[in-house]
């Protein structure tokens, strides 16, 4: 597909005489993504350039420049090399390694949930990439999978390490916003803002969860209702979201990879593993686990609840449970935070408080009573919020995608910028829509956009056709592969005889070559059974013309392949052929030996010899002898010879000797 993108001031210059723009690679709320050659270097990077905007607090400048030479100073093999940062016309960017390739969210998204095994070995390198930045005093704030990235060759790196922090820095300040995908959002971070090594640990809990089910957690009708779920509901252990049971099937999730999950994902930060490196090691023991075919141990899931690190043996004291077995139904407990922030009024709303322990249902009425006028109050608060920066967060930030089918390209180039979006073109076949016509849009028309976002729209081509390749004297393979080459597909194959074209090959296609059709049309195809046969006659003794005439007209070659003289075949007449009478195929080359007849031999003069002396000279000439004896004197001499003297006869013919 050909993509025509629309101008960008940024493509085709030099940022700091050193990195030349070629493309733009992609575009999301924050910053836009270039492909960039570095001309000191002689290598391929991508650039980030942030939105006009975020770069006018000086502030703002200065945490980036840090939080970017933090980043670049991040050295592991799972990490997305930051090379270089710096501000062009006001505009803070950084220089990133370019790996080529796919992310996470691409193989989600291809490939749906993913075995223990598999799951465990895409997010092991990750966390291990995370855990070498919290060790550096690195917070990522942003993981999910879009910012997991698998090189071709199989490489995980993850992207955007100190970028999340040196944004929310600045934007907090400014506008109250949120950043970081709601999806993978922990619930500190929604209710004041605040974070520790332990967000990127929910994170990764819910990426797992997502690896392991093929769908998220919690989801909502939008982002806000998406950050209430995080704040107020436990994420489920991911076992409970699949059908398949860990007693039945080694891809079933075992306990205490769902305790794994459910500790790194709980809602207050306490419970969960201090950072990345203590969740590393209940990652690697529980994929230890698999490869050793365990699937069920009691003392490896408690294990996985905790939430400090053993530097001896990386084997950790588990935590306490919440509820011993004599303790029986505990009274739910609720936890109040000076930051806690108002939730949305959604009807199930009970105090808007984030840490609240167990079912509403269970509290003490008169609790109940006595947050009531609180929960009204937080749902009022809500509405102002909504009505500024939390609403820009989860909602405002948005706008829909313009119907744009069947609008020519400058019609969807206004549609576009009237609705505050920019839009590049590709261009793709289609049987309904006109060329030169939108066919479609990504997102699709009515559906969600962050404002000022890049709509991809389609232009029609018209109906794709495929020109028939030629065919005629390929074998059947070839054929298939010729036509499949050209996104056709073999129809029906019938046989038939052929002078011309040899067994197994293509005669002839339903279609003529050049002609056009549509995508997976069948081409029917005629292969040879090479020549017809041909019965092949006995020629021998029969004259050699005659053979001719008649064997060309069966479709045989003839050829005279030398003649000699022989005393019992007429000449002209036929003394052998090869091959032999039988069958042989049209085309084929029958040879003969024709006859030049008996040779002639002159016949020695005799007369006046005796009867024994004539006998011996004609004799040794190759005649036979015949005695007639015409007068009888007694002499026996040869009067005469038949035929006479001085002719010439057959060489074994037979003279006849008159005798006196």
């Amino acid at each position: 597909m050909t993509t025509v993108h629309t101008s960008d001031p940024l493509v085709g210059q030099l940022l700091d005489g050193r990195y030349a723009i070629q493309r733009k690679l992609a575009r999301g709320g924050m910053a836009t993504v270039y492909l960039a050659d570095d001309q000191r270097l002689t290598r391929t990077v991508a650039i980030k350039v942030m939105h006009e905007g975020l770069g006018d607090d000086q502030d703002f400048i200065g945490k980036f420049d840090r939080e970017a030479r933090a980043a670049a100073r991040l050295s592991h093999p799972n990490v997305v090399s930051v090379f270089d940062q710096g501000v062009h016309n006001g505009r803070p960017y950084i220089v990133m390694e370019h790996v080529e390739g796919c992310t996470l969210r691409h193989m989600i998204t291809r490939e749906g949930s993913f075995s223990p095994e598999r799951a465990l070995d895409l997010l092991i390198p990750v966390t291990s990439a995370v855990a070498a930045a919290h060790e550096s005093g690195l917070i990522h704030r942003d993981i999910k999978p879009e910012n997991v990235l698998i090189s071709d060759r199989g490489q995980i790196k993850v992207a955007d390490f100190g970028l999340a922090r040196a944004i929310s820095a600045q934007t907090a300040t400014a506008t109250g916003m949120l950043i970081g995908t709601v999806s993978y959002i922990a619930p500190e971070l929604v209710t004041h803002g605040k974070a520790d090594p332990r967000c990127d640990v929910y994170a990764l809990a819910v990426v797992l969860y997502e690896m392991l089910t093929g769908s998220k957690p919690h989801t909502g009708d939008n982002p806000i209702q998406v950050a209430y779920a995080h704040v107020h509901k436990a994420i489920p252990a991911p076992s409970s979201a699949v059908k398949t049971s860990w007693r039945e099937s080694r891809n079933g999730i075992p306990p205490y990879l769902d305790a794994v999950v459910t500790t790194a994902a709980a809602r207050r930060p306490a419970d969960r593993p201090t950072d990345a490196r203590v969740l590393l090691d209940h990652l690697r023991q529980a994929r230890e686990a698999l490869a050793r075919g365990v699937m069920d141990d009691p003392a490896l899931s408690e294990r996985m609840r905790s939430t400090t690190l053993d530097p001896e043996n990386h084997i950790t004291e588990p935590v306490p449970s919440l509820r011993s077995p004599d303790e029986g139904e505990r009274t739910p407990t609720l936890r109040f935070t000076p930051s806690t922030p108002v939730s949305p009024g959604f009807p199930e709303i009970t105090d808007g408080m984030p840490y609240y322990d167990g079912p509403v249902e269970s509290a003490p009425a008169q609790t109940r009573r006595r947050r009531r006028w609180p929960g009204l109050i937080a749902l009022l608060l809500a509405v102002v919020l909504v009505g500024s920066g939390l609403w820009w967060v989860f909602a405002g930030q948005y706008t829909a995608t313009p119907a744009m089918d069947q609008l020519n390209q400058s019609q969807a180039q206004d549609a576009a910028e009237r609705a505050g979006l920019q839009i590049s073109f590709g261009n793709e076949y289609s049987e309904d829509v006109p060329v030169g016509l939108v066919t479609r849009t990504e997102p699709g028309a009515g559906e969600r956009i962050v404002h000022g976002g890049t709509v991809q729209a389609f232009l029609s081509k018209g109906p794709q056709r495929f020109n028939v390749p030629a065919l005629r004297g390929l074998d059947l393979a070839t054929a298939s592969e010729a036509l499949t080459k050209v996104s056709l597909k073999v129809g029906s194959v019938t046989e038939d005889y052929d002078d011309d074209v040899a067994a197994g090959q293509v005669i002839k296609a339903s279609y003529e070559e050049g002609t056009p059709l549509k995508a997976d049309t069948p081409v029917d195809l005629l292969l040879s059974k090479g020549p017809a046969p041909v019965t092949l006659g006995d020629w021998k003794g029969k004259s050699y013309s005659e053979a001719k005439k008649a064997l060309t007209e069966q479709g045989l070659k003839v050829k005279k392949s030398e003649s000699k003289n022989d005393p019992e075949i007429d000449k002209g007449d036929i003394i052998s052929q090869d091959p032999a009478a039988g069958e042989v195929h049209r085309g084929d080359t029958v040879r003969f030996v024709v006859s030049k007849g008996p040779l002639m031999v002159e016949v020695p003069a005799t007369r006046g010899y005796s009867l024994d002396r004539a006998r011996e000279v004609l004799t040794k000439a190759g005649f036979k002898v015949q005695v007639n004896r015409l007068i009888s004197f007694g002499f026996d001499l040869v009067q005469s010879t038949n035929p006479g003297a001085g002719t010439k006869a057959p060489e074994g013919s037979t003279i006849t000797v008159n005798l006196v």
